[in-house]
Order: C-alpha cells, then structure tokens, then sequence
C-alpha cells in the first residue's frame, strides 16, 4: 500500500523559536521525524510542510521534499493541523491520480518515536474500518481520580466524578494520553471532516520514554537525557 508521510514544521513557533530546526542529539529536530520515515518501506514519500525557505532546505538536506510551500494563513499560531493535512493532500491529488493508502503525520514534535511505532501503526490501519490511527501512552493523571476543575463557585471538583468512592488510582477506569508520535489517516476521511473524533479511531500504546513531545525548553533536555541514555545503553 502507498503511504504519504508529513512532516509539518512552520517557521513561527513563539514558545521556543527556532524550534523545528534546532539541535537535537546532533541532528535538526525534524530530522528525526524524516529520518524514522524514510525507515519505513511502506512510506513511499517524505514530505516537509513549511512556511520557511531555511526549515525547507533544512528539510532537503536531510532527505525530505519540499514540493510546495505552507501558505501563511495556515503558518498563524491559530491554524489547525488539520487544515494543513487537507494543504497537503490536495497538492498529492494532483501526483497520485488513483490516490494513497494514508497520509502519515509524523510531527517534528516527536523525535523519541522509532520506525517500529509508525509500523504498528500502519498495521493497525490496514485491519480497515477506521479512518485515523493515533498514537497514546500511560496517562500521568486520571480524570476520575486526581485531575480537578474549578466549580461555578470556584471549588475544585474532580474531572468526571465517579459514581462510587475510589481510594487507589489503580481502581479508576484506564485512560491514556494522546501523544504527537504517529497519525494515520484515511485521506477521504480528511478531506471531508474537520476533526480526529468525528470519524472511526483506533490507538496504539507508545511507551513514555518514545512519547516525548518537545513544546519547552524543558522537554528538549529531558529528550537530551534520553537520546545520551539511549547511547549509554
């Protein structure tokens, strides 16, 4: 089957500037989301979507097209991903008459995931009847157990209160975090939705130490600290 992947790495980012390119373990953060796509035999193509002519040859360099450039009112900090997926597979449309199995998002956010998660992925794609994979791992918090809101009176409350008493978070229901590592999604489906829920979705579990989604400064040291264990390892 024929796979897309997309990179999407904008030029503004104002929490940490610079950041789709910056160093990371010796080689630019998206770099690694190109570099863990071109290891999977079923991705046919990489491509990067950048509003940045220095992001796009970065992007080339390390082994990524560059076939068009992100328009700037999908490169705001208010753009939705999702309008940048659909960007894309409308430029696609016009190279791949008879169409693509999935577009794979690999966000340059996620530099921790390895080849075998994107396959896993595509595996649990191509057991049909679902229109987006995505990817989640071991929730920190439970909303039915120690994640609050305020109240209209401003007291905390849990999240979705259960309906009896729970002493042990290991008693709740299981919940997961959504993580950045992989999506896969059936292009019809993004073309005509707006929104991940609105369709059939399937996950699969990604370890936290591969979970890791670089917003801070922060998260690039503790991806730092990974990459050096990985290689003391």
């Amino acid at each position: 089957m024929d796979y897309v992947a997309l990179v999407c790495a904008r030029g503004g980012s104002k929490g940490l500037p610079g950041k789709n390119i910056r160093d990371l373990g010796g080689r630019p953060l998206l770099g690694w989301s190109i570099k863990t796509a071109l290891e999977v035999d079923r991705i046919s193509r990489v491509i990067v979507s950048t509003d940045s002519e220095e992001i796009a040859q970065v992007a080339i360099a390390q082994g990524a097209e560059v076939p068009f450039m992100r328009p700037a009112e999908l490169a705001r900090d208010d753009s939705p991903e999702w309008a940048v997926w659909q960007h894309a597979l409308r430029y696609l449309k016009s190279e791949h008459p008879n169409g693509i199995a999935g577009l794979v998002s690999l966000p340059a956010t996620a530099p921790l995931r390895n080849a075998a998660d994107v396959e896993a992925c595509l595996d649990e794609f191509e057991k049909g009847a679902v229109d987006v994979v995505i990817t989640v791992t071991d929730a920190h918090r439970s909303p039915y157990f120690n994640m609050v809101t305020p109240d209209a009176a401003g007291y905390s409350q849990l999240v979705c209160p259960p309906q009896e008493k729970i002493f042990r978070r290991q008693d709740v229901p299981v919940v997961y975090d959504m993580t950045t590592v992989a999506y896969v999604v059936r292009p019809q489906f993004a073309m005509e939705c707006d929104s991940l829920f609105q369709g059939r979705v399937r996950s699969v579990h990604v370890p936290l130490e591969r979970a890791v989604d670089i917003d801070t400064e922060f998260d690039f040291k503790i991806a730092n600290c990974l990459l050096d264990l990985r290689k003391d390892g």
